[in-house]
């Protein structure tokens, strides 16, 4: 995300100006380029909402603005209001916890409680994965987070402790350890019930909110000689 536009308005009508929206999404569908939007009320004042619309860049909000469709919609929705609606355009210069709060998501509510319908919020579709403790360690797709976090479920009852979180820029790395039971086969190990533990590293590079590179690195080796032990 690097661009945001709120409109700030004044209706009684809000039920009809939220049908309006509701018209515009299914018009624009496939064409516009906003990429999330959310709408407030102000708790003080009734009749006053607010919407904040998330967009790649500024050009792909003036592209969105001159949509055919938006237009239609925009003097429909002048009518519905109180007054002119304001326009706020604003460069993002600062959505670090915002990736950051995504990767925790991501650690939390997909690799550990196996919401596996999260991914296509978190991820981009083009999401490339580096993965140093695979044979294969360059892949690229959603799929390839989904087979892996449906493998090492399979494999492990496992949970992650998150240690420290840096976020530079588009990136943030994660330090993280992680702990699990093996409970099904894992690289030809098959299931002993033995707890296990490992440490490691995760960084994640964020494209418009989305997770759109990630790079692993953990210490693989300890987690084999630990399952090549056995049970204590």
């Amino acid at each position: 995300m690097t661009f945001v536009q709120i409109i700030d308005c004044k209706t009684s009508r809000y039920d009809d100006m939220n049908r309006l929206m509701d018209d515009w999404l299914a018009a624009t569908e496939g064409k516009r380029t906003a990429t999330h939007s959310i709408v407030g009320k102000d708790r003080a004042q009734g009749d006053h909402y607010v919407e904040i619309v998330e967009f790649p860049s500024y050009e792909d909000a003036m592209r969105n603005s001159k949509l055919p469709e938006t237009d239609r919609i925009f003097a429909e929705m002048v009518a519905l209001c109180d007054g002119m609606p304001t326009f706020t355009d604003l460069d993002v210069v600062r959505d670090e916890q915002l990736n950051k709060a995504a990767a925790r998501r991501f650690f939390d509510e997909v690799a550990r409680d196996g919401n596996l319908g999260l991914i296509e919020e978190l991820f981009a579709a083009d999401h490339r994965d580096h993965d140093m403790g695979k044979a294969e360690p360059d892949m690229t797709g959603r799929d390839v987070i989904r087979s892996d976090v449906e493998g090492w479920r399979e494999a492990f009852d496992f949970a992650f402790t998150l240690h420290s979180q840096i976020a530079d820029g588009d990136e943030v790395a994660t330090r993280w350890t992680w702990r699990g039971t093996h409970q099904g086969d894992f690289m030809g190990h098959q299931p002993t019930g033995q707890e296990v533990l490992m440490t490691g590293t995760t960084v994640f590079r964020f494209r418009d909110g989305k997770i759109a590179e990630s790079w692993w690195f953990y210490d693989l080796m300890r987690l084999m000689r630990q399952l090549e032990a056995g049970p204590v």
